[in-house]
């Protein structure tokens, strides 16, 4: 585990006040926890500097009040970092990382269509998974809809 520490102390270093927390859960894990407004800043370290190049994928996860964005990524094959923030459900609103990781185009769309995070300045939102009559504004990861729900809102069109 001495790289991953190696990796920890680097990312203390770079995100000081915007580290939520950073953990090794187990060997060639670690989870950070950043700030919303320091995505694009670290992302940017990760990929340039860390040399974290390859995005294995980007989930969500709704937490009631609050949608977790996690970018997965991966060093030389050997290490997984996955970068975590969370984002306001009321204002689902954070930076496209398309620009520093083209192949991030189409998890972004994925999170998009089934959570309703809204990545500012990507090149293409529209739906990816979701059927061409799926109603607007309604996410089927997130929490408000049950099962039931769901068949009935999409039942009605």
């Amino acid at each position: 585990m001495e790289k991953e520490n190696e990796i920890v102390e680097k990312l203390k270093d770079f995100l000081k006040e915007n580290l939520v927390n950073v953990t090794i859960p187990k060997k060639r894990r670690i989870f950070v926890y950043i700030k919303k407004d320091a995505l694009e800043e670290a992302m940017e370290y990760f990929v340039k500097d860390l040399k974290f190049k390859h995005l294995s994928t980007i989930t969500g996860v709704d937490l009631g009040e609050e949608i977790e964005v996690i970018y997965h990524l991966s060093y030389k094959g050997s290490i997984m970092l996955s970068a975590r923030l969370a984002v306001s459900k009321k204002n689902p609103n954070i930076p496209t990382i398309t620009d520093l990781i083209p192949g991030a185009v189409l998890y972004e769309r994925e999170v998009h269509d089934l959570l309703g995070v809204d990545f500012e300045r990507h090149p293409d939102l529209s739906p990816l998974m979701l059927p061409e009559k799926w109603p607007k504004g309604v996410y089927p990861l997130r929490k408000e809809y049950q099962l039931k729900h769901l068949r009935e809102i999409t039942s009605e069109k």
